[in-house]
């Protein structure tokens, strides 16, 4: 395993504002579904960065995000919507960097990509 230098600033925030009074993998996944759902600007570009298996997408792809799916589909994992033609399905959020978004997008995407990268789990 690869090991990822801590950025304090970042650890603060996410114990203090996302996974605070969160003491189980099930209080913490709805922790990170609830803050964010509200901290991602809907709809957003994203462009996948990294492949995973359980995803269609490849790696440059460039994708419209919607939404978040279901609680149920967020306990392990946090995924997002995206819109491909007229169809919605969800893929990992930690495939996704976004493109051109705003601030508070931009940093809650990449705080939980720090969360995953630190070996954290749900």
């Amino acid at each position: 395993m690869v090991e990822h230098s801590e950025d304090e600033e970042r650890e603060q925030r996410i114990h203090m504002e996302i996974v605070v009074d969160a003491y189980g993998p099930e209080e913490q996944a709805l922790s990170w579904y609830y803050y964010l759902e509200e901290h991602l600007q809907f709809p957003f570009s994203a462009k996948c960065v990294a492949r995973r298996t359980i995803s269609p997408l490849k790696v440059g792809e460039k994708v419209e995000v919607v939404g978040m799916p279901s609680e149920e589909d967020c306990e392990h994992d946090m995924f997002v919507l995206i819109r491909r033609k007229s169809d919605k399905f969800g893929v990992p959020l930690i495939q996704l960097e976004g493109v051109d978004v705003d601030e508070d997008t931009k940093q809650v995407i990449e705080d939980w990509h720090y969360w995953v990268k630190q070996g954290y789990d749900l």
